[in-house]
């Protein structure tokens, strides 16, 4: 008897096989009982017939507690009344492990009760989708990239100095000096595109930021890629074909996860349309003005209702381009015709989302980079490999950082970054 997945029970109508499940519910009457199973695959249903099984079977499915292990052995058959489209006719049913008491019930839970139990609560529908958008957000990234001719470096995570200063780093002691968990991977890349021209990491950041939005997350993952000989415009061409590149593959590969999270493929369709608006910083503050946000000035940063309002402004993903030099870090180009600018932008998600990917050209000069790091307050001995670059062979480059967890957030449609990542680590909570 052949056992395979139910995510491949499409290969397999009018075959009898047997599929490992774990029990997610169940329903019965006195000739029939209702048994809807997952395997980490996908989720279906199993029909137990009184009259066509041994009454032990029949029996045992009815006595099913909720998330028991079993083995199930029956018919394959289509099933047009479901999204998922099949379902299997139940002959045999082997228990592998009880389940009693299982504390995720499908009543309503709060959030405390679920996040405290994260490990299990990984296991329901809506929270198996969104990890299949994460999923598949990671392989479209590896695929994109490696089609585009980049190579990917793994920069360290332990680090001795920041790209963006120390204020909110995690500190630790390593050996006899001062070590920090890295807040990007983005100076490392930036040696990496002076040896292989294009590349991009992939890995956790943390930040020690005492944040308590629906957007942030004390450890997150980051895709940074960084590319020699490219100036920011061709940066920007390169980020909106990522993120549109990204849309597509979630709606060619995650059809049945949109439906169970109820997402609107037509919405995420007008995503792929390129290219994405841009608006200068200038231009953005000017809008949030006019439009009765007068708490906004000229060098401020935006926060949450300002992002919001520029992104309710288009239709699809926004960059804000050329911010103030004075709340960007110490690394970025200086303006051609501005001093108090930077080269740089900041690709803003629709539906109220935020920040999604930050990037910049970098700057190329050591004196200006020297004067930086020094105006930063910042040890120019721990940067002094970082201001090698600029001397042996300096070109023009460009990069940029995309928050995995976000983008997840917003391609899922869902309320709270929380749910993005598998187990989240948020101010107040380190468990499990």
């Amino acid at each position: 008897m052949e056992q395979i997945q139910i995510i491949d029970a499409k290969d397999h109508v009018g075959e009898v096989v047997t599929i490992g499940a774990w029990v997610a519910n169940k329903r019965s009457s006195g000739k029939i009982a209702f048994l809807q199973l997952r395997d980490g695959t996908a989720y279906f249903q199993g029909v137990v017939v009184k009259s066509e099984v041994a009454e032990e079977i029949f029996q045992t499915a009815k006595n099913l507690n909720q998330e028991t292990s079993i083995l199930v052995t029956g018919e394959i058959r289509e099933d047009s009344r479901s999204k998922f489209g099949y379902e299997i006719g139940v002959q045999n049913i082997e228990v592998i492990g009880e389940s009693h008491d299982y504390p995720i019930t499908p009543k309503e839970h709060g959030t405390d009760f679920l996040m405290d139990h994260r490990h299990l609560w990984l296991r329901s529908s809506r929270q198996h989708a969104i990890m299949q958008i994460r999923n598949e957000l990671i392989r479209a990234s590896y695929e994109f990239f490696n089609k585009e001719g980049f190579v990917k470096i793994d920069p360290p995570i332990l680090t001795g100095s920041a790209p963006e200063g120390t204020t909110d780093l995690f500190e630790t002691n390593y050996f006899d000096q001062k070590a920090y968990l890295s807040q990007s991977g983005q100076l490392y890349m930036e040696a990496a595109a002076m040896a292989f021209g294009k590349v991009f990491s992939f890995g956790p950041t943390f930040r020690a930021e005492k944040s308590k939005t629906r957007r942030h997350l004390i450890e997150f993952w980051m895709l940074e890629p960084e590319m020699a000989f490219m100036h920011q415009e061709e940066s920007l061409e390169v980020q909106e074909q990522y993120v549109a590149y990204l849309v597509q593959s979630v709606l060619d590969n995650c059809d049945y996860a949109l439906h169970v999270l109820k997402r609107d493929r037509s919405v995420l369709e007008k995503y792929t349309q390129l290219p994405f608006p841009r608006i200068t910083y200038d231009d953005a503050i000017k809008l949030l003005q006019e439009n009765g946000f007068e708490d906004i000035e000229w060098g401020d940063d935006f926060g949450s209702p300002h992002e919001t309002f520029i992104a309710n402004s288009f239709d699809r993903p926004v960059f804000i381009l050329n911010y103030p030099k004075a709340i960007k870090p110490f690394y970025m180009k200086p303006h051609p015709t501005r001093e108090d600018l930077v080269i740089c932008a900041d690709m803003i998600a629709p539906e109220g989302y935020g920040e999604i990917i930050g990037g910049s050209e970098r700057a190329t000069d050591y004196e200006y980079l020297l004067e930086q790091i020094r105006a930063h307050g910042l040890d120019e001995n721990e940067y002094s490999w970082y201001l090698d670059l600029r001397k042996y062979g300096s070109v023009p480059h460009s990069g940029f950082g995309l928050g995995l967890e976000r983008t997840v957030t917003w391609l899922a449609g869902i309320e709270h970054v929380r749910e993005a990542i598998p187990f989240p680590r948020l101010l107040n909570r380190i468990y499990p």
